[in-house]
């Protein structure tokens, strides 16, 4: 089975050869250690990249450490965000804009004003932000491969933004025009994705830790009928449509996963007590699982031996008519060790019979 025949197994609930795996985001140093060199798809390489490369040069190689990464690994899909613009030429620069007002207090006013700049900001992404699909398609080809792509469209989120949570409640018609113009943006930024023949997009936003920041009604109210738009228009161009978001999301996991009329569900948190065999038995024939491996706890501070048998679990909470592909809750960063990462990875091939994993010297 080829990696694309494995994920669309998985994302039309039959049942593939294996559970499909891949990897969310994967970040320095357990990628630059991996590769034997700086990875340009990781933000904090991006100016060392950039300077030494220069940027359509620093672009492709971000596609080809996504590709290395992929292929080493044996992932079978990619997810991928916008790369950086181009740098302005310092002549170029537009001026520091001056406020024309003394800033509000008042949190309402500060988001009639974010509505009235994201109304008169430009809707579709730049294409020179969207370059590293491009890149990556063109790579893959050189080397006859075929992975789907994962890109993001996150724009329905309250994390950390106060303001709005407040308007939410003071001011309900100036929250409602907030996200019928993250919406417009959204899709505007589908429509390139679709153009560009993305597989799956990624739609939604943070909205809980250890519970939902706003309340199911609120959530019923504001979030469900904007997202429910984007996965129509993602269903009509014959995509995939995956909600994500952290947290404790049981008191909205039907409007979160069946009135949003999505395909998938990203960022499992399972220390925020998702759990995925649960999951799998209320929605796994309905909503393909992406997840759950613990980044943040287990991965980042288990012994390699318990990160081995979460990986087990992890597998076999989501086995049965596929819907689950494997991957971790969120981004493997500084705080994963590399050995519990490959530990990851040798759970992995030792349950599926696969050749172990050879990496360069």
């Amino acid at each position: 089975m080829t990696s694309r025949e494995r994920i669309e197994c998985a994302l039309n609930h039959q049942e593939p050869d294996r559970t499909p795996i891949f990897e969310y985001v994967l970040l320095s140093p357990v990628a630059d250690r991996l590769l034997g060199r700086k990875y340009a798809g990781d933000p904090a390489n991006w100016p060392d990249v950039l300077k030494e490369k220069g940027w359509k040069n620093a672009v492709c190689q971000n596609a080809v450490d996504r590709l290395d990464l992929a292929c080493l690994l044996g992932h079978d899909m990619l997810y991928a965000t916008p790369n950086p613009m181009p740098p302005r030429p310092i002549g170029n620069r537009p001026a520091r804009a001056t406020p024309a007002q003394e800033p509000s207090e008042d949190p309402v006013e500060r988001m009639r004003r974010r509505n009235r700049n994201a109304a008169q900001s430009p809707t579709a992404p730049p294409d020179d932000s969207l370059f590293i699909y491009t890149c990556i398609q063109e790579e893959m080809k050189h080397r006859c491969i075929d992975l789907p792509i994962l890109a993001p469209a996150y724009a329905h989120g309250v994390w950390t933004d106060v303001d709005l949570m407040q308007t939410m409640l003071l001011a309900p018609e100036v929250a409602h025009e907030h996200f019928h113009l993250a919406t417009k943006h959204a899709l505007a930024r589908i429509e390139k994705y679709i153009s560009l023949g993305i597989d799956q997009i990624g739609i939604g936003g943070d909205f809980a830790g250890n519970r939902p920041l706003i309340s199911p009604q609120m959530y019923r109210a504001f979030i469900v009928p904007e997202v429910r738009i984007l996965s129509r228009r993602i269903h009509a161009a014959d995509r995939w449509a995956v909600n994500a978001s952290d947290g404790d999301l049981w008191s909205v996991i039907d409007d979160f996963l069946l009135n949003c009329e999505v395909d998938g569900y990203l960022e499992i948190d399972r220390h925020a007590g998702m759990d995925l065999h649960r999951l799998k038995g209320s929605y796994g024939e309905r909503v393909t699982l992406y997840g759950n491996l613990d980044c943040g706890n287990i991965l980042s501070f288990g012994s390699t031996e318990e990160v081995k048998r979460h990986t087990i679990e992890c597998l076999e909470a989501g086995m049965g008519n596929g819907g689950h592909i494997l991957c971790a809750s969120n981004a493997i960063t500084a705080s994963v060790p590399l050995s519990n990462y490959l530990a990851v990875v040798e759970a992995y091939r030792d349950m599926f019979a696969l050749p172990a994993l050879q990496l360069k010297n």
